[in-house]
């Protein structure tokens, strides 16, 4: 990848920045899965129950999305810089606390500072590698930089957790986010020039939106989970998510300083950069799970198989980074944007239709929607900032953060809802009964269907809004 000479930094600093920022993205994906193959130990050392498990992810995954928006207003008002640096050193003194942890509730405390640490890193690490360079071009390519190497994380994170845990103790996986942060610090420290106060705005802050904001995202992060496993509480936690967001617009609307305009949120780039992370969102989480439950519990796959399985869309994901710059180069930020969507939309409706009759359906459908979300995740995180002014990059990029997560979230819900209501009996069960086989096959073809209609309706929407910013 080729860059030339940034704005405000020589092409050393650009690449230093660039370092430090890519290591945020690598923490970001790396740390939960990595994490997830250390379940089983952790719930045997620390004698936790089923229960504490769940909450050793989903402490994690509830804070980072719950203040995401919270600090990108913040940083668009105390610097972006600032924050990250703020948030890498909170990251590493949680990640150090690790060692010292005995009990699963300490474990759970642990995963929500480090929640917090995300929330305050990832919305300004997307804004400062915007800001980096003039051109959409290098934005692009800087963006997908940071992206593959957050994937490489991924892809690699279960499998090294693996072999880590046959020789350490599982608390080594959580202190490897100690030099990551470290890395990080450095990366943005020496690369990135401090916050100029022209670029920031000091407008009130809106306490009361932030507040309702961070609830109706908590909400709707907590609620699919009990959705999930058919808690009594989950319609109520669903309405409560409800009215939190609705009051949280009405505040917005009416407050002299909103932390979020809603205007700017209108933008046709900025609304249409959301959908496309929304659709793409839907179809990710919608269809790994699908897969995930068929492979294993209808097709009887053992769990190595089934990663194998899923290694389709792992290659694509990171094999397609070097292809994304040259692809938008050609199609131009528009076209990219609804051609990737399309892509992720196409990869659902052949699941929902096809996935059924034989695994090479599958491996089709999860390398259409690596394909698509590959381009999509940049192109449309681009349209949005780029759709707002210099001085609320941060909030938008914690919008586009806080799209996907709610919406993958909302994924998960619609497919685990659907199962629930049309599978007879226990899913987790060895055994099932013919019976049992149809059902599974019909809930995740409406499932996959509903989906998919969803997600297409939001891609149209958003192309039509990029249109009439054109025009």
């Amino acid at each position: 990848m080729t860059l030339t000479e940034p704005r405000q930094q020589t092409l050393r600093e650009a690449w230093v920045a660039l370092a430090g920022l890519s290591a945020v993205f690598l923490f970001e994906m790396l740390d939960n899965s990595i994490l997830n193959v250390a379940l089983p130990t952790i719930g045997r050392e620390l004698h936790a129950s089923t229960v504490s498990l769940q909450w050793v992810t989903g402490a994690y995954a509830v804070v980072f999305g719950g203040l995401m928006l919270a600090f990108g207003a913040l940083a668009d008002r105390f610097g972006r810089r600032r924050i990250m640096l703020i948030g890498l050193t909170l990251l590493g003194a949680a990640s150090l606390a690790t060692a010292f942890v005995t009990t699963a509730e300490q474990l759970i405390a642990v995963r929500a500072v480090t929640g917090v640490a995300a929330a305050m890193t990832t919305p300004g690490s997307i804004a400062l590698a915007f800001r980096l360079f003039q051109q959409d071009s290098l934005r692009v390519r800087a963006m997908s930089l940071i992206t593959t190497v957050g994937l490489v994380g991924l892809a690699v994170g279960p499998t090294a957790g693996g072999f880590v845990l046959a020789v350490a103790p599982w608390q080594v996986l959580l202190l490897v986010n100690v030099p990551v942060a470290v890395l990080a610090f450095i990366g943005i420290r020496t690369g990135i020039a401090a916050d100029d106060p022209a670029d920031l705005h000091r407008d009130p802050i809106d306490v009361p939106g932030a507040l309702l904001g961070t609830a109706a995202v908590v909400l709707a992060l907590i609620a699919p989970t009990l959705f999930v496993n058919k808690s009594s509480g989950s319609w109520a936690v669903t309405a409560a998510a409800v009215v939190a967001a609705l009051l949280f617009v009405l505040r917005e609307r009416t407050a002299r300083h909103p932390m979020l305009d809603l205007k700017l949120v209108a933008r046709p780039l900025v609304s249409a950069g959301l959908a496309y992370k929304a659709a793409s969102g839907l179809a990710v989480a919608g269809l790994s799970y699908m897969v995930t439950l068929q492979l294993q519990l209808d097709w009887g796959w053992p769990p190595a198989l089934a990663a194998i399985g899923m290694l389709p869309q792992v290659v694509v994901l990171v094999a397609a980074g070097p292809f994304v710059s040259r692809f938008v180069d050609w199609a131009g930020l528009d076209r990219a944007a609804w051609m990737s969507a399309t892509a992720v939309v196409a990869g659902l409706a052949v699941y929902s239709t096809l996935g059924r009759l034989g695994y090479v359906w599958v491996a089709l459908s999860l390398a259409l929607v690596a394909a698509g979300i590959r381009v999509v995740g940049v192109v449309a995180g681009v349209n949005v900032l780029r759709g707002l002014p210099e001085n609320r990059t941060s909030i938008g990029a914690a919008l586009v953060d806080t799209a996907s997560e709610v919406t993958t979230a909302a994924g998960i819900a619609v497919t685990g809802t659907i199962l629930a209501a049309l599978f007879t009996g226990t899913i987790a069960s060895s055994h099932w009964t013919s019976h049992q086989s149809t059902q599974f096959e019909h809930a995740i073809t409406i499932a996959g269907f509903t989906l998919t209609a969803v997600a297409a309706a939001l891609v149209c929407w958003a192309t039509l809004r990029t249109r009439s910013h054109r025009a």
